[in-house]
């Protein structure tokens, strides 16, 4: 579609009648089962266009019996605390690496007999981080639980099952049971981590628990290559523990292969130490509490804690969909929808639950407020799911948009997509880091006379700051012209997506001097 004509093309959403009506009858005209980003969000959102609306959340314990309280996963298990730990960790890392550099030095610390100052002393206590983390995130807890009673949202602790397409059983931590019914319902109950499929895989704690633990957790084996466990892999080795990481097949599946190896490539240079193409076969319980893990290539080794991050599966299987016949996706137990709508057309959902939908917090969030507006605003917007920024919060950060280069390729043709790119050092690295270099790279539809920018990816210090306005300029049809003819700010790392005109295809050194 030529870019000139987006801002016209206004998409519907077509819904199916799901037989709501003003005088319904039932307790409420919405119950939003979840309390996550999404699902508050689709709550207020809803109760704010005059719908009156109940939100079930209960956090069922995690197997190592873990619990939390209101917002969900992000809040509570996933980007806040993954994203404090990173920032603690990093900090640390900076006042090793680079704050000599700076003058930066101990006090009362005289210079080594080379002259130069010491290395500082960076002691990282787990457990002043963590409870620090933890009394920020349950401050939080309370100001949704504020924030829901202020949008006259009915907030229920209690754990929902659907008994028909109209009516919910709900139990309390008590086990006393109670009923409500409603005219519609939204699930948004995200997903729950995937135990290790193996001999004594219950020994692994989980994502859900790492943020938690009450203890140093010390020589750790993160399981998975996702970017839950390197990003959690990266945090921990940033922290001085020695760490692990077993790799079935390759790192960030899904993700730009050339910027995931590159991530790759830092994490080892930086201590993550990198168990290629192995699973755990075997966990068993050893001295001193400690695990030993057999590998499926036959070696083992013993850890004081193993973290399983091999995916995530929906977390469906006690809401009793079968009962009103919701289709669900037997591999993930993910919901099947068209615009949110399930099989049962009063029966919506949003979020990490929704089979196909990108499993990002600000997407559950924006997805919750444009199906509200359809339900009670009079919107016919549909959700848009294509070009979403996301990044990754390993030790050196990887933020992208649109497509991986694999993937422009399968869609335009080898000769149908252009790469420039470059290799740089940030500015705030230059005097300490000098074998860091980030790396920026546009992909560009060459057949289109105005070559159309199909993906931007950027590893580096300050990713997603850096991508969120190139995110605002995808949804608006960026072309490699626009972007170069915008004045860089200077002297900064998303300067240089502004200035890339090296291509890969001439074969010239993608390598940058200076300014």
């Amino acid at each position: 579609m030529n870019p000139a004509k987006l801002e016209s093309y206004k998409p519907e959403a077509v819904m199916v009648a799901d037989g709501n009506k003003a005088d319904h009858g039932y307790d409420y005209d919405l119950v939003v089962i979840g309390g996550g980003s999404g699902g508050m969000a689709a709550a207020k959102e809803a109760a704010l266009l005059g719908a009156k609306v109940a939100l079930c959340d209960f956090v069922k314990p995690s197997p190592e019996g873990t619990t939390w309280g209101l917002g969900g996963t992000c809040v509570n298990v996933g980007c806040i605390p993954k994203k404090l730990f990173h920032i603690g960790a990093t900090l640390r890392e900076s006042i090793q690496a680079d704050a000599n550099f700076f003058g930066i030095s101990s006090v009362g610390v005289k210079p080594d007999e080379m002259g130069q100052p010491p290395t500082l002393k960076t002691d990282q206590n787990w457990m002043a981080v963590k409870d620090n983390i933890q009394n920020y995130i349950r401050s939080l807890n309370f100001k949704y639980r504020v924030g829901l009673r202020e949008k006259s949202v009915q907030y229920l602790n209690k754990l929902a099952s659907f008994k028909d397409n109209h009516t919910v059983e709900l139990v309390d931590k008590k086990g006393q049971t109670s009923e409500i019914t409603a005219s519609r319902f939204l699930v948004a109950t995200g997903g729950r981590p995937t135990p290790l499929d193996c001999e004594g895989g219950d020994l692994a704690i989980s994502s859900d628990d790492v943020f938690f633990l009450d203890k140093d957790p010390g020589k750790t084996l993160c399981v998975g290559a996702s970017y839950i466990s390197l990003e959690c892999a990266g945090f921990l080795a940033g922290m001085s523990k020695d760490v692990t990481v077993a790799v079935r097949s390759i790192l960030l599946r899904g993700f730009d292969r050339e910027c995931s190896e590159r991530i790759g490539d830092y994490m080892k240079e930086h201590g993550v130490k990198f168990k290629t193409k192995v699973t755990p076969s075997k966990l068993e319980r050893v001295e001193n509490d400690r695990i030993k893990v057999t590998f499926s290539d036959g070696t083992d080794d013993v850890y004081d804690t193993v973290l399983g991050a091999v995916g995530r599966t929906a977390d469906t299987i006690k809401l009793r969909l079968e009962s009103v016949n919701v289709d669900t996706n037997p591999k993930n137990r993910k919901i099947k929808t068209i615009n949110e709508q399930s099989s049962c057309p009063n029966i919506y959902a949003i979020g990490d639950v929704m089979d196909g939908c990108p499993e990002l917090t600000p997407v559950a969030i924006q997805a919750g407020k444009a199906l509200a507006r359809r339900l009670y605003g009079g919107s016919k917007e549909p959700m848009d799911y294509i070009n979403i920024c996301t990044t990754v919060f390993t030790p050196i950060e990887y933020a992208c948009i649109g497509l991986s280069e694999e993937d422009a390729i399968a869609k335009h043709g080898k000769d149908g997509i252009e790469v420039y790119h470059r290799e740089f050092l940030p500015l705030e690295w230059s005097l300490s880091r000098h074998d860091s270099n980030a790396f920026a790279k546009i992909l560009v539809d060459a057949k289109s006379s105005d070559e159309q920018v199909v993906g931007i990816h950027y590893v580096g210090p300050n990713a997603g700051e850096i991508m969120q306005g190139y995110g605002v300029s995808m949804k608006n049809g960026l072309t490699y012209r626009q972007l170069t003819d915008t004045v860089g700010i200077h002297p900064t790392s998303s300067e240089e997506l502004v200035t890339l005109s090296i291509t890969k295809s001439s074969g010239d050194d993608a390598a940058a001097g200076g300014c």
